[in-house]
């Protein structure tokens, strides 16, 4: 079993840090992140394009786990499971070829089958599938297909730019999320 660094329950780069770039943010969480040798399995087939095929091609959206990094930094998330939920759920809506019976079983999966570690509470379970339709209807480019790597000396306020990254649209589901959610602190520091 892996040991996870107590500062993944506590870290978050805001919206308002705009004016970090990518990679010192980037540093800032790979300080304390996990590496992909301690990704469970079942989330590796689940959410690595590495296993891009039947019946695992069917969720899109699939990502490396460091475009997953920088995607959780873009979105101004941290590392809670409801961080996790939002991040892949807003990830494979802005691929806008999600199927519905898709998300519904990845739902189901990360919410069952997932090490209790990773798996995704209820609370998580509900921003997962506001996530994925917020994605859909965002004005952002396809999120997995992004190469993040040219975009690591921009500030994060231009890297979202770059990538049409709506920053009003995600502060205003983030005052829905922490409404809906007044005892998950995860959720009321998302406004700082």
């Amino acid at each position: 079993m892996p040991t996870y660094h107590p500062g993944l329950q506590q870290f978050l780069i805001p919206l308002s840090a705009g004016e970090m770039t990518l990679q010192s943010a980037l540093d800032t969480l790979l300080e304390i992140g996990n590496t992909s040798d301690e990704v469970p399995w079942i989330v590796k087939i689940m959410e690595n394009p590495s296993f891009d095929f039947p019946p695992f091609s069917m969720f899109k959206g699939r990502v490396s786990l460091f475009q997953h990094d920088c995607i959780h930094l873009v979105l101004g998330r941290g590392t809670t499971l409801i961080d996790e939920a939002f991040t892949i759920g807003f990830t494979m809506g802005s691929s806008h070829e999600m199927s519905t019976m898709a998300a519904k079983l990845f739902g189901y999966v990360a919410g069952h089958w997932y090490p209790k570690a990773y798996r995704f509470p209820s609370a998580a379970q509900r921003v997962y599938k506001d996530a994925m339709h917020l994605g859909m209807v965002s004005n952002s480019v396809p999120l997995e297909e992004v190469d993040y790597r040219p975009l690591l000396h921009l500030t994060l306020a231009e890297v979202r730019s770059h990538l049409g990254i709506e920053t009003e649209l995600l502060r205003s589901y983030y005052r829905v999320e922490a409404e809906r959610n007044p005892s998950v602190e995860a959720c009321q520091r998302l406004l700082s």
